[in-house]
């Protein structure tokens, strides 16, 4: 059996791997990547022992700040972020939701006060399986699919 890379290796950045297929351009968007002079490589529909088909991205000579991430678990929870350097893994890091998410999330009722006056959205995670999030302000629940981001 012949062994081949299916992504060109990265000698320093991050890679973001195991996304779900239907999420890997979200994430894309998510992360606002068409805006970076970086070399980046997509790969989708790349096959995987643990999902089947998964996605991946990798972003030479960049490392994703606390905030970024986050973002990324809202869409695709369970993903790895693995920070390369000369080529070496150094940190493997799992992609949870935090227990708060700020300012990364509109609420979807219009009357709520976020959406009325100048001020941060703040939603804590009441599910982190599902991805289910409640309006700190005026409490309503917002599904996954539901979510629509600043």
């Amino acid at each position: 059996m012949r062994k081949e890379l299916q992504v060109a290796a990265l000698e320093n950045g991050t890679a973001i791997d195991h996304i779900p297929t239907d999420a890997v351009f979200k994430v894309v968007s998510l992360l606002q990547l068409q805006k970076l002079d970086n070399r980046i490589t997509i790969g989708n529909n790349l096959n995987s022992n643990k999902i089947g088909k998964k996605g991946l991205i990798k972003v030479s000579d960049k490392f994703f700040r606390e905030d970024e991430i986050n973002r990324i678990a809202l869409i695709a929870p369970n993903v790895n972020l693995n920070i390369i350097r000369n080529f070496d893994v150094v940190e493997k890091k799992k992609v949870v939701l935090p227990d708060e998410i700020i300012e990364i999330v509109k609420c979807n009722n219009p009357k709520c006060i976020t959406n009325n006056e100048p001020m941060k959205t703040r939603f804590h995670v009441i599910d982190k399986e599902k991805v289910e999030l409640q309006c700190h302000y005026c409490e309503l629940k917002v599904r996954k699919e539901e979510i629509e981001l600043i």
